[in-house]
């Protein structure tokens, strides 16, 4: 089944699925609230969470540069 049929199955429309950086809510670039609305979260759990892997050591500043760069901002 591909997204738009899964997406109608799911009740949700095609703009549901998209990933994209919304222009108000943000608090850096956006990144943390354009993941929590796609996947329907609380844009502060996904910012702590984002907080707190920062603090472990790994690639997750470079993913979140990578996402910001990736993810296009909101149309006007």
């Amino acid at each position: 089944m591909d997204a738009e049929c899964r997406c109608h199955a799911e009740g949700m429309n095609s703009e549901g699925m998209k990933l994209y950086r919304p222009r108000r809510g943000r608090v850096f670039a956006g990144v943390c609230l354009a993941v929590a609305n796609r996947f329907g979260w609380s844009p502060t759990l996904v910012r702590v969470l984002t907080v707190l892997s920062i603090i472990l050591p790994g690639p997750q500043l470079v993913i979140y540069i990578v996402l910001w760069i990736l993810i296009p901002g909101e149309k006007d």
